[in-house]
């Protein structure tokens, strides 16, 4: 069916998913999009069929700057503060294994934050004598206000806080951080602090990117990392690294790039002068196909209305939490207020655990998943792959589990 971004029978018509299923998880894997599969066909055929049209891999300067251009313009960013990855786990890996850390330094994060998060920023304080200090913003995220996140990070700040780290929306229950009231209190911090101490705002944006109506300048962050294989839909194995000038400044990158000013530098016996983005882009070879394919996927968001698909997800995911607040049997986690979610539902069912949850709805044709965290819950993230009569049905199967 050819696409008409107007209508979101046709938007669902681009997806190859099963009708047999209604896909509340398909952000995780995501399907491609129509216009996202054709891109990547015609690059992997080339590849494939001719590799030397495109120079040896040399095209890929020019096709990863395209990408970085279409990601600018969809953020609110320039192209060179972009850095390309294959994914959030990379992005996040670069940034903090790259910062400029000295003994004793502090990076304050939460218990909320994802594996990779954790792990990166051990590695990285293991390798430079840094600090970790590790904040609990909620006991109950249902119950969560803004202000009390806020400062309860604001808290955990002394003159030895370098680094703040933090997920814009948590995985783990589905809160959405106040990232940029939390951007303002560390702006009242870094006021009076030499631009060296000054505390870098760095956040995984990963379930946030896509589903939210947001440029960069919204956020207020200083480092940004997200794939762009979930709610954009985009070709799996991509993602990307926005930075400020500033933030950039404070970074060195730790794997070499495949640039054109990488190369320049090289070639001359001299440091390599360019865009940051570009610098701290990884080398090497990649899935070529899936990251130039990427644009397709900015294009494709962008012909709907990214304000469209925001008040898509919003809708369903309030129809959603509507359907199961007046269930005794049901315990939302996610917070009611707009303020403080986005996409992302997570909740518990009395007498059964997640994943006895997860399978009961599959029964019933409704695709959902339990989250991957030590304390575990159910969870639903409606997007543009479903509609508001499929959100009736998953109300519905979770109604017959009382």
């Amino acid at each position: 069916m050819r696409l008409d971004p107007h209508d979101w029978e046709s938007v669902r018509a681009q997806f190859p998913l099963t009708r047999r299923l209604a896909h509340f998880s398909a952000f995780m894997l995501a399907s491609h999009p129509a216009p996202v599969t054709a891109a990547i066909k015609e690059f992997r055929d080339g590849l494939d069929s001719f590799p030397q049209q495109f120079g040896m891999g040399m095209q890929d300067f020019e096709r990863s700057d395209h990408v970085r251009k279409a990601l600018a313009g969809y953020i609110g960013a320039k192209a060179e503060e972009i850095a390309l990855t294959d994914s959030a786990t990379m992005a996040i890996g670069v940034v903090y294994g790259g910062l400029g850390l000295r003994p004793g330094d502090e990076i304050v994060t939460t218990e909320h934050e994802f594996y990779s998060t954790h792990e990166s920023l051990r590695l990285r304080a293991q390798a430079t004598g840094a600090v970790v200090k590790t904040v609990k913003l909620y006991d109950d995220p249902a119950r969560a206000r803004s202000g009390e996140l806020v400062a309860k990070l604001r808290a955990a700040v002394t003159s030895r806080t370098r680094v703040m780290a933090v997920t814009w929306v948590h995985s783990s229950t589905g809160l959405k951080l106040p990232v940029k009231e939390v951007a303002d209190a560390l702006a009242q911090v870094n006021a009076e602090r030499d631009e060296k101490d000054r505390i870098l705002l760095c956040v995984d944006g990963v379930h946030g990117f896509a589903a939210e109506d947001v440029k960069m300048k919204d956020l207020g962050c200083d480092f940004f990392m997200t794939s762009t294989h979930k709610w954009l839909f985009g070709p799996r194995g991509t993602g990307f690294i926005w930075g400020s000038p500033a933030a950039w400044a404070r970074f060195q990158p730790v794997v070499p790039s495949f640039s054109m000013p990488a190369f320049v530098g090289w070639l001359s016996g001299r440091s390599p002068k360019g865009a940051p983005g570009e610098l701290a882009t990884l080398g090497g070879y990649h899935t070529f196909e899936h990251r130039w394919a990427l644009a397709k996927a900015v294009e494709f968001h962008q012909s709907i209305g990214l304000d469209r698909i925001a008040a898509r997800v919003r809708s369903q995911v309030d129809q959603l939490k509507a359907g199961l607040a007046g269930m005794k049997h049901v315990r939302l986690v996610t917070p009611l207020s707009a303020d403080l979610s986005a996409g992302i539902l997570c909740c518990s069912v009395d007498g059964l655990k997640p994943e006895a949850v997860v399978r009961k709805l599959g029964e019933q044709a409704v695709s959902a998943a339990e989250t991957p965290y030590r304390e575990s819950f159910v969870r639903f993230g409606p997007s543009i792959v479903t509609n508001p009569e499929e959100v009736d049905r998953a109300i519905r199967a979770m109604a017959s589990l009382g």
